[in-house]
């Protein structure tokens, strides 16, 4: 029963973002944006002595760090804030289904809508791939599948971030805001500040000890590193070679299978305190 109360749940999520449209904005930025590294990566490729397909992927690691959570900070930045401006979380709430199972079936539907997009992209990359460099392309597919896991493991953890921080606001514009800045910090400032802290710290303690970790504890470089600690192209592309190559790869592996998780909890917990 409670199965099928998060499905039917899901169902009526996955046609509200099919009427938003945030299935084609999702889409066409994933395709078109593959694309672009695609292209990018046939010329790069003769030059590394990889395959088309592995360039490629190593390619859109760098490109889904950013893309993948700012699509699932997006489509669920309203969850629970929506709910609570247009009136419909009481009508919700008095039908047999708890909070819990709601934000089971907003996720489960999400999280297709980001597993489409990303498929979308990264097949497309995939069929260039093949159609430019024949059967040398079979040796990116394991990465391929990797990045495409992955990329849905980072799109749950960011869609649960998204929900709690919907909960948190109560109101569709303050929740935009706070994801916005979610998105900033966790994606762009993040890095920065780490990278200032290891010039200050001139290879003192903080970069020997506390910077590993504190890459490992972002999901967004978890995702990163892991995907590009087995990429063969990954030099050319990334700046993170080194930190790739020192870390062992259980632990960013184990932060995108914990991260999930941990933003669910929060985001349960976080909508729990919403009076509708």
């Amino acid at each position: 029963m409670m199965f099928g109360r998060i499905l039917s749940t899901a169902r009526i999520e996955f046609a509200i973002a099919l009427r938003n449209r945030w299935v084609a904005v999702g889409v066409v930025l994933m395709v078109l944006f593959s694309l672009v590294l695609s292209l990018a990566g046939t010329g790069s490729a003769g030059a590394l002595a990889v395959d088309t397909l592995s360039v490629t992927v190593a390619s859109l690691t760098s490109l889904s760090v950013y893309l993948v959570p700012l699509i699932a900070l997006l489509i669920s930045f309203d969850a629970i804030a929506g709910e609570v401006e247009r009136g419909t979380l009481p009508l919700y709430l008095t039908y047999p289904l708890s909070r819990s199972e709601l934000l089971l079936g907003k996720l489960t539907a999400q999280l297709g809508v980001v597993a489409i997009a990303v498929l979308s992209g990264y097949g497309i990359a995939a069929a260039y791939a093949f159609g430019t460099s024949g059967n040398e392309a079979l040796s990116g597919l394991p990465a391929l599948w990797r990045l495409i896991w992955t990329s849905v493991l980072l799109g749950a953890a960011f869609l649960s971030l998204g929900h709690m921080m919907s909960a948190l606001a109560r109101r569709p514009s303050g929740a935009a805001a706070l994801v916005i800045g979610l998105w900033l910090i966790a994606i762009v400032l993040y890095d920065l500040g780490l990278l200032a802290a290891i010039v200050a710290d001139d290879g003192g303690a903080f970069t020997t000890d506390v910077f590993p970790w504190a890459l490992v504890l972002n999901p967004a470089d978890a995702f990163r590193i892991y995907n590009l600690a087995a990429s063969e192209a990954v030099g050319a592309v990334s700046g993170l070679a080194g930190a790739a190559s020192s870390i062992a790869v259980w632990k960013p592996l184990a932060s995108l299978w914990l991260w999930p998780v941990l933003a669910a909890g929060a985001a349960r917990i976080a909508f729990g305190r919403v009076i509708p």
